[in-house]
């Protein structure tokens, strides 16, 4: 399972916060057997969680689409001609780029053209 960034600080700030805030104050008070179980229990939940956000490695970035220096496309009767990237929206994690892509010309009723990224 992959973490984010700013879940895995929450997780390593509650961890520690657990480890330290009531077993400290139970342990400062004379405890009885049952809050220094209690405050073991606690504390060795605190440092599980705080184990497991700290070998918990960021999401990989998804791969880079390119296209470049491509040459030109015609859509015609209905059909679509593209020149760049197409991804459909929402696919994909990674970095799209176009550069000097060659121009697209859509001729005829329900014909598209597009040049650079889609992402409908």
């Amino acid at each position: 399972m992959d973490v984010s960034q700013g879940w895995k600080i929450t997780v390593i700030f509650m961890a520690a916060a657990g480890v330290l805030s009531t077993p400290l104050i139970w342990l400062l008070d004379n405890p009885d057997a049952g809050q220094l179980a209690g405050a073991t229990v606690q504390a060795a939940t605190g440092i599980a969680a705080l184990v497991w956000a700290l070998l918990q490695t960021p999401p990989a970035a998804g791969p880079t689409d390119l296209a470049s220096d491509t040459g030109d496309a015609d859509g015609t009767g209905g059909g679509t001609a593209h020149t760049g990237v197409r991804r459909a929206a929402g696919a994909g994690t990674g970095a799209a780029r176009a550069e000097r892509t060659g121009k697209a010309v859509a001729r005829g009723s329900g014909s598209r053209a597009g040049t650079g990224i889609d992402y409908s």
